[in-house]
């Protein structure tokens, strides 16, 4: 039974549940429905489908989530980061056919899904910390652009046919000059972004809600949708969504497979940020496998009930919080009360403007931008930053789905790089510093005759291997004294493979045809072990193996007779040998 449990937490926290939390969650679903309504309608559009597939995409993964998600608080939903991904995708697909686009999105949300769910139960959940900050900076940039300039149509109050960020821009630029703005749809929009911005300092106002209710409430009053040709989303659809399997052709397979596996991989990255910054807060545990099975399980349940990917909210969860939630039951009455509207009253929002849901996705692409932290990074390391504006523009220029490839390509680049030719120094004795450093920043350190202390500062592994070779063969030729040892600082290798262990091998053999004992010191046990597997223990000799790299020195010192009048403080290269 505790087995099971462990895969509900929802059921662990309905045990646990406190009376006294009843209240505050109630109202906190409440609050959260007035903003879940407008922001999933906006969120849908965003991706090239029917406004309704919106409240579909938020109503059943909050029911999902709340079973299967660790976080007590996090809020799942359309999301505007994922927005471009299934705009990326179902757009060239589907013809312009909303049927068909929301069922592509659906199976984009299932092999989410699946792979969250994967992913999870195989403990996989740190793979997102493989993407740096400056490469998931540089994508985040991309998607809030890309969002943006997707929204600009609307906002201007006409359509474009377009194919990738800096088209839509010109495209857009020629429908202003050719004098397509709808004025008043652009009045309205703007002026609804605006209330959106300038109320969100006020954490306690629902600057969404207030916005678009406005909106909608003057176009509904003014009759722009008749008079002006302001665009409306119209009557919804009545009614809870159903069960069904979204089946796609076999031709559509492979782009949806991408997109999916894609979302998946973004999703979780925002979400399991999420759900950390808000655990720490709340000084509660979350098990990160656990959230990429309650993800995958939200989104697995919305593309069986004709929804689309879903992610958490950077901006929902904190009005949740505001508004007093304790528990998973506040997703639970916001998902409720959003059926409840359905069922009772769908023609309420049928005066929203369209340019108001821009302005909504707008207000969110803007709040993904993220700069001052480049600036920083700017400031500490600028080939990192650089790193983060190739990323960005791979996203602008080449869209979405090639872009993310684009980056995820240079995280792998850069993490290859960085294994492929790592720092290596030839480490004396500082002047009044304890230890061994590295004599190229202490000019004055000093070597002992016939010693070379070589340190490595990356595994070894088949792309470095023939790197660490020459680098320890041009120490040998760089020492001032002929070489008797050379010692390996071993401290940061964590790992070896066969290649690199032939490698070493060879090496060894080079170093005794010149005379040389190859050694090692500070080796971690379980590389120590690998040698040993490899035959290069007993090769180069388990007494040449040291524990410190003071041990080593000590040893030498013990076997050669270096001269004593080269140094003035003999005692003292003793001392730091016992050290």
């Amino acid at each position: 039974m505790k087995h099971w449990i462990r895969w509900l937490p929802g059921i662990d926290t309905l045990r646990r549940y406190e009376a006294v939390w009843l209240p505050r969650d109630i109202l906190a679903g409440l609050v959260l429905a007035t903003m879940l309504v407008p922001v999933g309608i906006a969120y849908a559009t965003a991706s090239g489908l029917p406004g309704i597939y919106g409240l579909y995409a938020t109503i059943i993964p909050l029911l999902a989530y709340a079973l299967f998600g660790p976080s007590r608080i996090l809020v799942l939903g359309p999301d505007s980061a994922l927005a471009p991904v299934i705009l990326g995708v179902v757009s060239p697909l589907s013809g312009g056919d909303p049927v068909r686009a929301a069922t592509l999105a659906a199976m984009m949300a299932i092999v989410s899904g699946i792979v969250c769910i994967l992913a999870g139960i195989a403990r996989l959940g740190f793979v997102t910390e493989l993407l740096s900050k400056p490469i998931r900076y540089g994508y985040m940039n991309g998607i809030a652009l890309t969002v943006l300039i997707s929204q600009l149509p609307k906002l201007f109050g006409f359509s474009i046919e377009s194919d990738g960020p800096m088209r839509s821009l010109s495209a857009i630029a020629g429908a202003i000059l050719e004098g397509r703005t709808n004025w008043v749809a652009f009045g309205i929009g703007l002026g609804t972004l605006m209330v959106i911005l300038l109320l969100q300092g006020y954490k306690r106002l629902p600057s969404i809600l207030i916005a678009v209710v406005g909106a909608t409430a003057v176009v509904g009053a003014l009759d722009l949708g008749t008079r002006y040709g302001v665009t409306v989303m119209g009557s919804l659809s009545q009614g809870l969504p159903g069960f069904a399997v979204p089946w796609i052709g076999f031709s559509d397979l492979f782009p949806v497979l991408i997109g999916g596996c894609t979302i998946a991989l973004v999703s979780f990255a925002d979400t399991s940020v999420l759900s950390r910054a808000y655990a720490a807060r709340l000084d509660a545990h979350v098990d990160p496998n656990q959230e990429m099975v309650g993800l995958g399980a939200a989104n697995l349940a919305t593309g069986f009930f004709q929804g689309f990917p879903i992610s958490s909210s950077a901006s929902r969860t904190p009005v949740a919080e505001a508004a007093g939630a304790r528990t998973q039951l506040t997703s639970v009455v916001g998902a409720l009360a959003i059926a409840i509207l359905l069922l009772v009253a769908p023609n309420l929002l049928q005066h929203l403007p369209t340019g108001a849901l821009a302005a909504v996705v707008i207000a969110a692409a803007i709040g993904l931008f993220e700069v001052t932290d480049l600036k920083r990074i700017y400031r500490i390391q600028q080939w990192e930053f650089w790193l983060s504006m190739v990323c960005f523009v791979g996203v602008t220029l080449l869209g979405v789905i090639p872009g993310i490839g684009l980056a995820i390509a240079i995280a792998i680049a850069e993490f290859l790089w960085d294994g492929w030719r790592p720092h290596s120094a030839v480490l004396g004795r500082a002047h009044g510093v304890r230890g061994y450093h590295d004599i190229t920043r202490y000019p004055d350190a000093r070597q002992i005759p016939g010693l070379v202390l070589f340190r490595w500062d990356a595994p070894l592994f088949f792309a470095n291997a023939e790197f660490f070779k020459e680098r320890v063969l041009d120490a040998v030729a760089k020492s001032p004294t002929p070489v008797r040892w050379l010692v390996v600082a071993a401290e940061p290798v964590t790992s070896v493979d066969v290649t690199a262990g032939d490698t070493v091998a060879e090496l060894d053999e080079t170093l005794h045809m010149q005379g040389i004992e190859f050694c090692f010191a500070e080796l971690k046990d379980p590389v120590r072990d690998k040698l040993k597997r490899f035959g290069l223990l007993s090769q180069v000799g388990e007494r040449y193996f040291f524990p410190t790299i003071g041990a080593a020195v000590s040893n030498y010192l013990e076997i050669h007779d270096v001269e004593r009048e080269d140094w003035e403080d003999w005692e003292d290269w003793e001392d730091q040998a016992e050290r």
